[in-house]
């Protein structure tokens, strides 16, 4: 039999890049145009993200340069407020690094791994360094730069500076990688900048294909997004870890202050209020009846906090002084346990919704403007839902955009999450399950899969639930099911109306034709019988048909409007 000794030889603890570098299948590596699109879109978003928090109207140019065979060089240049040289090693070389991952804020990227990501597997299939071009107004600095997937860490190979007479920002950045492929199938890097200019029009977006062909997205509007807010985390939403992890890296000068200052919708009142609840949650648990507790618990959940604590007598007032006393320690000395106390009294307290105002949708009017310039269809409208919460304090909202007609052919559904494509997955993701849950027949399409329509729907969070770190597919929430539905109903009545009106206008158009097609019949024997002119009885019958028409078209216009 082996000593435990020998068995723990081989043991070894492996950094973060390590992890990714043999599971690359889980940031989105996996096959040939997948990979090469996920390179795209990590550049791409960060793009975005850095020229609207800098209040930049976004330019981006996108090059892929064929090498060999399934060998390119990718390159993503934007006119960005650039990247500081000592930030350069760890914007592009360390895992789960960043400005957003731990902020609780709406962003395109949420967990710091994306552009590091690229890099590696840059790395990993050409061996070649990334090089980074990058100025913030000053110097031009130029670098090249690999992980060490051991310490999980950038290393600069090679640095220059150069001057810059003309005060350019922005950054470029080159990589050279092996084992993928450029196709344009809906999957591909044009399919995906086509759709990142629908949802955001307010980008320039160029591309350079391999075979020189350039394609350009212009903006369609001059409107920059406002930056998002950061917003503090909402009591229904957190756990234990978070109380605990939050209170210990805390300055404030007690856990009362920590609470109020670093949580949404507390105030002293509410502070107030959470020690009576967390009073009867220990008086509670030290009743030594099963039935008396549950019945204790059920009246706590409904509110009746006073009425639970002096059920208990005098002692109660005693156990509120204890709780009342871990308020006004230092919170780098909250326990565990007392962090639990307050998860657990939190969940039976009743708070405000969390705020919202650090949403940032792409507007009504900016998605109509996206699809009307790209897909160029005969009829657009757009919803944007008001703001929810899913997980009980999680804040996110829901927006829809119907496109029918006009240059699309095809049904087509377009995903997206903080307004970044959602390409694969399709088939795990609340969007495709909502979408497919709609009876289109209802709002005048007879079959979505035929139909010339295409669907948008765009999910806002500062935290999207993603199924995965490929973040490609929305996971199943009934809040967020829900209001998708919603949202999609109430784009798709717009839409039966407007087919409504155009079913009746050809319908109309039919009927005149046919009725007009006798008249000169009628009118020859009419006038034979009367000895009125031709002409005169032609323009009566005419006028009766226009009239009788119109009657009709304001009665079924009506009803319409009535149903919907």
């Amino acid at each position: 039999m082996a000593e435990a000794r020998d068995l723990f030889k081989e043991f070894k603890v492996q950094s973060v890049s390590e992890f990714f570098r043999r599971n690359a299948a889980m940031l989105g590596y996996t096959g040939k145009v997948r990979s090469l699109t996920t390179i795209i879109h990590e550049a791409v978003t960060n793009s975005l993200d850095a020229c609207e928090e800098a209040g930049i109207l976004p330019y981006i140019r996108v090059e892929i340069e064929e090498l060999g065979k399934e060998h390119y060089k990718v390159i993503v240049e934007d006119n960005g407020p650039g990247i500081p040289e000592d930030y350069i090693p760890h914007v592009f070389g360390k895992m789960l690094a960043g400005t957003k991952a731990h902020r609780n804020i709406q962003s395109r990227g949420q967990q710091g791994i994306g552009i590091s990501g690229a890099v590696m597997f840059a790395q990993i299939t050409s061996g070649k360094a990334t090089r980074v071009i990058t100025s913030t107004g000053t110097d031009i600095v130029e670098a090249w730069v690999k992980i060490d997937v051991q310490k999980n860490e950038g290393k600069i190979v090679k640095k220059i500076k150069h001057p810059n007479p003309k005060g350019w920002r922005g950054t470029r950045i080159e990589l050279e990688v092996k084992d993928v492929k450029y196709v344009r199938s809906k999957q591909g890097v044009y399919w995906y900048l086509k759709l990142t200019a629908i949802a955001n029009p307010h980008a320039h977006i160029e591309l350079i294909e391999p075979d020189g062909k350039l394609i350009v997205f212009p903006r369609s509007s001059e409107e920059i997004p406002e930056p998002p807010v950061e917003m503090k985390p909402h009591p229904k939403g957190v756990m234990t870890d978070d109380v605990y992890t939050m209170a210990h890296r805390s300055k404030r000068s007690s856990v009362r202050r920590f609470l109020v200052s670093e949580f949404s919708r507390i105030s002293d009142k509410k502070i107030d209020e959470l020690i009576k609840y967390i009073a009867a949650l220990r008086l509670i648990k030290s009743e030594e009846r099963k039935e008396i507790r549950e019945q204790l618990y059920e009246r706590l959940a409904r509110g009746e906090v006073d009425a639970v604590l002096k059920s208990f007598g005098r002692k109660w007032k005693k156990v509120v002084e204890q709780v009342t006393k871990i308020m006004e320690k230092p919170p780098e000395k909250l326990t565990w346990h007392e962090a639990e106390e307050i998860v657990e009294a939190f969940k039976l307290m009743k708070f405000l919704a969390p705020p919202t105002h650090g949403l940032r949708p792409i507007g009504e009017e900016n998605i109509e403007k996206g699809l009307k310039a790209i897909l160029r269809p005969e009829f657009v409208t757009a919803i944007t839902r008001p703001p929810k919460v899913y997980a009980g304090g999680i804040p996110f909202q829901v927006e829809v955009g119907l496109a029918y007609g006009g240059h699309i052919t095809s049904s087509e559904v377009l995903r997206y999450a903080n307004r970044v494509p959602l390409l694969f997955d399709a088939g795990s993701c609340v969007i495709t399950s909502a979408v497919r849950s709609i009876d289109w027949k209802r709002y005048r399409i007879d079959s979505f899969d035929t139909a010339p329509l295409v669907v948008l729907v765009n999910v806002i969070s500062v935290h999207v639930p993603y199924t995965s770190t490929g973040k490609q597919s929305i996971a199943d929430i009934d809040e967020i099911y829900n209001e998708i539905r919603l949202a999609l109903m109430d784009a798709a009545r717009k839409l039966a109306f407007y087919l409504g009106g155009k079913f009746r206008r050809l319908y109309q158009v039919k009927r005149r034709k046919t009725l007009e097609k006798y008249l000169p019949e009628i009118a020859r024997a009419l006038h034979i019988l009367t000895g009125e002119p031709e002409e005169k009885i032609k323009e009566y019958f005419l006028n009766l048909i226009e009239s009788k028409i119109e009657v009709e078209e304001v009665s079924e216009v009506e009803a319409e409007a009535t149903e919907a």
